[in-house]
């Protein structure tokens, strides 16, 4: 098995159709026909299950079709890396970033860096800090931009500063309007929006407070809190540089006092790997250390 095989099977797989991924591979039907059955044989399965018409993937098709998605990613993440070696500062960077990062990362980070190096390219990948942890891990990202908290093993990070987390507060909840900050206890009973990832977070200084947080909805994206809450459904916590990604016009925000509720963007990248030239002048233009 080899890259040219996982690229014939993935467009196979990705088509539904050995003709129609002959056709994309700018091939003819046979050879490709051929390899696929090849491959099989070298792996003892089958992988796909053959219609009139269209193909469907075996459960080994399936796991297949992951990984040679996988590789393949990994195989031009390895020709990208030599290739901007030897441009030096030309090139392509890739980097994952979760959703709440958006405003802080380009409202400074990203500009400044393309000013003094317009010559690279970027390859974004979008998913919570899960997802960009795997994605670093597999080698097919260089740099993740997470936000804290997150489990820092076997990482090395560089930090931005950090911000407070705000109440996204719809008008009919509307309280002390002269006031531009809120206290935790002001929370009390009230129906709280909040990203899964700050749950235990919230929780925890919530009973510091004396009192059991009322979580109305749990949800795996910022921007998502904001559009409930802006819906009227409660008061969306999120951190403060997020407030503009999503609809808000029905919202206020007040900055909480607490200093536990203050959270980061950081620069990740895996420990003791090979990092490009690039990728070493983007983190050095990140933050704070």
């Amino acid at each position: 098995m080899d890259i040219r095989q996982l690229k014939y099977f993935l467009a196979i797989a990705e088509e539904g159709q050995i003709t129609l991924a002959a056709k994309k591979l700018h091939m003819a039907q046979p050879p490709l026909s051929q390899q696929l059955k090849l491959l099989e044989d070298e792996l003892g399965v089958k992988l796909v299950e053959r219609g009139s018409r269209n193909i469907q993937l075996t459960d080994a098709g399936k796991i297949l079709m992951n990984r040679a998605r996988q590789i393949l990613e990994l195989s031009n993440s390895v020709v990208k890396e030599i290739e901007d070696f030897s441009k030096g500062l030309k090139g392509t960077l890739s980097i994952g970033t979760v959703s709440s990062s958006g405003e802080t990362l380009l409202s400074g980070r990203i500009s400044e860096f393309h000013k003094e190096h317009s010559g690279i390219k970027f390859e974004i990948y979008e998913g919570n800090t899960f997802t960009l942890i795997d994605l670093l891990n597999k080698g097919i990202i260089e740099v993740g931009i997470a936000r804290t908290p997150f489990n820092a093993l076997n990482f090395e990070c560089k930090y931005a500063d950090d911000e407070p987390m705000v109440a996204a507060i719809p008008k009919e909840y509307y309280w002390n309007p002269d006031k531009f900050t809120i206290s935790i206890n002001e929370l009390e009973n009230k129906p709280l929006i909040i990203y899964r990832r700050f749950e235990h977070l919230i929780y925890e200084t919530c009973m510091e407070h004396g009192f059991e947080p009322e979580i109305f909805c749990k949800n795996d994206d910022a921007r998502t809190a904001l559009m409930w809450a802006n819906a009227g459904f409660g008061i969306a916590i999120v951190p403060k540089s997020v407030f503009e990604l999503a609809a808000n016009r029905n919202l206020i925000y007040k900055e909480i006092e607490s200093e536990k509720l203050r959270t980061q963007i950081a620069a990740i990248w895996v420990k003791d790997r090979y990092i490009s030239p690039i990728a070493l002048k983007f983190i050095e233009s990140f933050g704070r250390v």
